[in-house]
């Protein structure tokens, strides 16, 4: 084969032309790509719940959704804020403090909350993920020791106070997680951090 005939120039441009060419079709297809990585919107609104806490009475645990989690609010009565400081309960936590738990800044507190009548917490137990049940009231045969209430796992026998805060010798780890949130108004919060 003669190389007399070849004409560098055009074969350049052909080059070139493959590539402008390669170069869009690869980008083409790695828009739905890229697109898929963004939220949708079902995400979008998912990022934060806004609650009515206005109906809800002393003593009284709601339960809303938030991205696809159980949160509870509690409102606690004076009663079960008083269980948060006294020293035989405290004595019995794993970490009273809450130093290794999941939780905003604004709840490394006794209450674990913006406000010490509000509890809004994850109604998860974190030892193997299952919804502990509420026990406003004290005693029962829940848990060893003094047990002023608050929640019980039943399938392996975690307890947490009034505050999620992990009774010693729970299997469960950790402190229940307290989600972000803030109180819109007097009368409702939104759950989550706001986007945008």
């Amino acid at each position: 084969m003669s190389t007399d005939s070849v004409n560098p120039n055009r074969r350049r441009f052909l080059n070139w032309t493959a590539g402008v060419v390669g170069a869009v079709g690869v980008g083409y297809a790695a828009v739905p790509f890229i697109r898929s990585m963004s939220p949708s919107a079902a995400v979008m609104a998912q990022a934060t719940t806004t609650v009515d806490i206005s109906k809800i009475q002393k003593g009284q645990r709601i339960t809303v959704m938030w991205q696809g989690k159980p949160v509870w609010v509690v409102r606690r009565t004076d009663e079960m804020l008083e269980t948060l400081e006294d020293p035989k309960v405290v004595r019995q936590l794993k970490d009273p403090e809450s130093s290794a738990s999941e939780q905003p800044e604004f709840a490394a507190n006794d209450y674990r909350s913006r406000k010490p009548e509000w509890l809004v917490m994850i109604a998860i137990c974190t030892h193997l993920g299952c919804i502990p049940s509420y026990h406003p009231e004290s005693g029962g045969n829940f848990w060893s020791g003094t047990w002023k209430g608050g929640f019980f796992c039943p399938c392996h026998g975690s307890g947490y106070d009034f505050a999620g805060r992990v009774m010693e010798g729970s299997p469960a780890p950790l402190n229940m997680a307290v989600p972000y949130y803030e109180f819109l108004s007097d009368s409702e919060i939104r759950i989550g951090e706001a986007v945008g």
